[in-house]
């Protein structure tokens, strides 16, 4: 192995320690506490070496929403039944989305509240958020009747972070999400 390849994992490496260092930090006290300097401190490097990484925190908080994405698409997509236009799995979809967002609520932060420099709904959006995006058009694309597919699944898509949002701010009791999932998809996918 060459001593720039050496040179290159280790950077990598370094990358990924900071990534989930912030997580971590930011799953367990909140998005506040991830600092450059807290960072700095817990990956044991200089905040210089941690800015030859990442400009700054918002650039940290994109890297944590990207792989975040990616879990959410891997979780919508297992969710989906074998029969992906179905309206069980557009319930297991929506399901696993809610799962997805009230066990990982800063990781979710990260990829639809904070500002984390990703480009959405344009020619620039990176692909994990593309491939999101198309996890939650496939089963539902088939039920937009008269509607533009792609509108029809971003306001699905609204639907379910505002009930993520109002649970997770309490404005919701926590133990009625599968009643709500059930009406959201009753009114999209009837029965």
């Amino acid at each position: 192995m060459s001593l720039r390849e050496r040179k290159e994992r280790e950077r990598a490496a370094r990358n990924e320690l900071i990534v989930t260092t912030a997580r971590e930090l930011a799953e367990a006290h909140g998005w506040d506490a991830v600092t450059t300097r807290r960072l700095a401190e817990q990956i044991e490097y200089s905040q210089p070496v941690l800015y030859s990484h990442f400009r700054g925190k918002k650039e940290i908080v994109g890297a944590v929403a990207l792989e975040g994405v990616a879990e959410l698409t891997a979780a919508l997509r297992a969710a989906v039944h074998p029969e992906p236009t179905s309206r069980e799995s557009v319930v297991a979809l929506a399901r696993a989305y809610t799962d997805y967002a009230l066990r990982h609520p800063a990781v979710y932060d990260a990829i639809f509240s904070l500002d984390n420099g990703l480009l959405y709904a344009d020619e620039a959006t990176p692909a994990p958020l593309r491939e999101a995006f198309q996890a939650m058009l496939d089963p539902l694309a088939g039920h937009a009747g008269p509607d533009e597919p792609g509108l029809f699944v971003e306001t699905f898509w609204a639907a379910l972070h505002g009930l993520v949002a109002l649970t997770r701010a309490g404005r919701l009791p926590a133990d009625r999400v599968q009643d709500r999932l059930t009406i959201l998809v009753d009114r999209f996918v009837p029965r």
